[in-house]
């Protein structure tokens, strides 16, 4: 059996287990792994582990030299289940839809796509795209007008009452109590499997005639909720009527393409017809009683096994509650791209088992994030970094195919955002700063900070509340300067005195923690371990001051930054001299 190298990470593992099972299951075969979204409304960042978790396994088995597919079923002949809310364009009156194919409900006003589906769909796949995954997409739309499924759907109906009995199992299960209280929209846990075909559907059409697993969509009004009256296992005579609009026909079923199976029997019925080894699910799938255990159950039933694959946990978000409510509420992958490279958003996915669950930063988190990527970045080029974390780093910046597009001079996140921040879109004046960082190796176009700087830049612009946001004072503070004690003074006098030879973003780090020191009488290169606790409190009043005086606040970016991002001049001038 083929081994990887990086035999410490999750992926490796369960590529190790996909490959044996491909080859027991179909071999010489390509293997098969599947994800399935439903573009309902915006694909949230818990849908994306449904999508990256098979990626990685994929991108690590072709990383092997085996041939794979990563199928992805857009569940977009999925029923329109009710009117999602914060969705520009879309008011309760689209509550006329609920019950029609997703690819049968006009896009959201002023979308450039012809339905709901297309335009949903639209900003994943360009999501996907940047993020390097790989994959074949398949519309359910497509396969089941086209009549793909139509040996699976006659199939299913002869043997509904075989479905019927392995669904009654859990028909009389007491479903879970109801939570009684919404978290908060920052401490929000995004169900990572929600919206993927599960949610609302119900196990089949039971009327007088008995059960069905099988719904025509209305020949009038396009809706599914319709009750099948009869059918003839021999002609395949299928005769229905619509609860909403009272419309009724008889078609025959071998000819006729305007339906679908319910979920809990789709699902299992693609596993067969795909050939699927390996597809993850959410814990709402993985419960007692839920499509993904009924589906085991039922793949038999087409002559197919149920795909191996784990249980994924949710994704949290940080931050949230800032996020725009036209966004619907809940951060998309895009959202996400908008701020971070692709790079750490894979990161996240792959450093973490699906089992575990994890948070991606909106707020001041991402700044820890990004220092956390730099110091593994740095880690790995020097050989110091622990196996699992190469291989997740490995995961992170290359697939199969090739490297990602990464930033040439990947400067520290929390510095780009702040000159971003001080310097409202002046491109000239922040190529001016991002300069002087490091007057040794000075940067000459921003384009080698890109595309950090723009994710950076991004982030301070939809992201950070007005109220916190950087505004360099116009005007010297002179109220407060004729108020300072000798000893502000004499630190101001150290600092201004200093400038001109530390103007560098190491030399003024240098500089604006060793005045404190100098004061009391100690070495400017003195470490904390040399130093009284007292150095501490004068370095946060030296600071407080400094903030003061340059941007009428106690706190602001980090000073040597700022003051780099003022200029010498203008810092002169704040500062009294």
């Amino acid at each position: 059996m083929a081994q990887s190298t990086e035999t410490t990470d999750w992926v490796s593992r369960f590529a190790d287990e996909v490959i044996e099972e491909s080859e027991r299951r179909a071999p010489g075969k390509p293997l098969v792994v599947a994800s399935g979204l439903s573009p309902s409304g915006p694909i949230h960042l818990g849908n994306l582990r449904e999508v990256m978790t098979p990626h990685l396994v994929a991108d690590e088995i072709r990383r092997r030299g085996h041939q794979v597919r990563h199928l992805i079923s857009w569940d977009d002949y999925d029923r329109y289940r009710k009117v999602p809310a914060g969705i520009a364009g879309v008011d309760e009156s689209w509550a006329a839809h609920i019950g029609k194919p997703l690819t049968s409900v006009p896009a959201p006003a002023g979308s450039s796509y012809p339905n709901w589906a297309e335009h949903f769909k639209a900003a994943m796949v360009e999501a996907l795209a940047e993020l390097g995954v790989e994959f074949d997409g398949i519309s359910q739309t497509a396969q089941y007008t086209a009549g793909a499924y139509r040996e699976q759907i006659l199939h299913a109906m002869k043997h509904r009452a075989d479905i019927d009995a392995i669904l009654a199992q859990y028909r009389t299960k007491k479903a879970p109590a109801k939570k009684q209280q919404q978290k908060p929209l920052d401490e929000a846990e995004l169900e990572a499997a929600e919206g993927s075909g599960a949610a609302g559907e119900d196990d089949g059409s039971s009327g007088s005639a008995g059960y069905f697993p099988y719904k025509p969509f209305c020949g009038n009004c396009e809706k599914d909720l319709t009750t099948v009256t009869s059918y003839d296992d021999d002609t395949t005579e299928l005769s229905y009527t619509c609860n909403e609009c009272g419309f009724a026909e008889t078609v025959r079923l071998n000819e006729f393409n305007r339906g679908k199976l319910v979920w809990k029997v789709d699902w299992p019925m693609r596993w067969a017809y795909e050939g699927v080894v390996f597809e993850p699910s959410g814990v709402d799938h993985s419960s007692p009683g839920s499509s993904f255990q009924v589906g085991g159950q039922i793949v038999g039933i087409f002559g197919g096994k149920q795909p191996i694959g784990p249980m994924y946990a949710f994704v949290g978000i940080s931050g949230m509650a800032k996020m725009s409510s036209s966004r619907g509420g809940v951060p998309t992958p895009g959202d996400a791209l908008q701020i971070m490279e692709p790079q750490i958003l894979r990161w996240l996915y792959a450093r973490r088992r699906p089992n575990q669950s994890f948070k991606i930063a909106f707020d001041q988190e991402i700044q820890r994030l990004y220092d956390e990527w730099d110091k593994l970045d740095a880690k790995v080029a020097d050989g110091s970094a622990l196996p699992a974390d190469v291989a997740a780093h490995s995961r992170a910046v290359r697939t199969a195919g090739g490297e990602l597009p990464r930033t040439a001079r990947p400067l520290p996140y929390r510095t780009l955002a702040s000159v971003a921040d001080i310097t409202a879109g002046h491109e000239d004046q922040a190529l001016r700063i991002l300069s002087e960082l490091d007057p040794t190796d000075p940067l000459t176009s921003l384009d080698e900070a890109r595309p950090r700087y723009d994710k950076a830049e991004a982030w301070i612009n939809t992201h950070v509340p007005a109220d916190q946001r950087t505004i360099v004072r116009e005007e010297p503070d002179a109220e407060l300067l004729k108020s300072l004690d000798e000893a502000s003074r004499e630190s101001l006098r150290l600092l201004l005195d200093g400038l001109e030879a530390n103007w560098s973003l190491d030399g003024l780090t240098h500089l604006v923690y060793g005045v404190p020191k100098v004061q009391a009488g100690f070495p400017a290169d003195a470490t904390p371990k040399e130093l009284p606790p007292e150095i501490k409190t004068a370095q946060r009043t030296f600071f407080a001051l400094l903030y003061h005086l340059l941007v009428g606040r106690d706190t602001g970016p980090r000073l040597p930054t700022l003051l780099l991002a003022v200029g010498q001049e203008r810092v002169r001038s704040l500062l009294g001299e």
